[in-house]
């Protein structure tokens, strides 16, 4: 099984959403995240406060998928979150496995 993390632009997140559950995704977490990567010069913006904290409104979500459906889902949400422009947002794909009781 694999966890697959995604951080992304925020108006793209129902969208991400309802692609994943057409790819049969049942079950996403998503929250509200801050950040920002190569566009760097947003926080230029910002330089004459040097303790103001200038990151980017983003969105968190988090699905767990078994391995033969992977390229399903991710090809789902990549196409989903897809703007074209830098700030798109990034994914992770991490080992899982279930949690077993004590």
């Amino acid at each position: 099984m694999k966890l697959v993390v995604a951080v992304i632009r925020p108006f793209k997140a129902q969208a991400c959403i309802q692609a994943l559950r057409a790819a049969g995704v049942p079950d996403v977490y998503i929250c509200e995240a801050r950040g920002y990567g190569r566009q760097k010069d947003h926080l230029t913006d910002y330089k004459e406060d040097r303790f103001a904290v200038a990151f980017l409104p983003k969105v968190r979500i988090e699905f767990a998928v078994m391995r033969e459906n992977l390229k399903c889902a991710l090809d789902a949400l990549l196409t989903a979150a897809r703007t074209g422009r830098q700030g798109d947002g990034k994914v992770w794909i991490l080992e899982s496995s279930p949690a077993t009781a004590p």
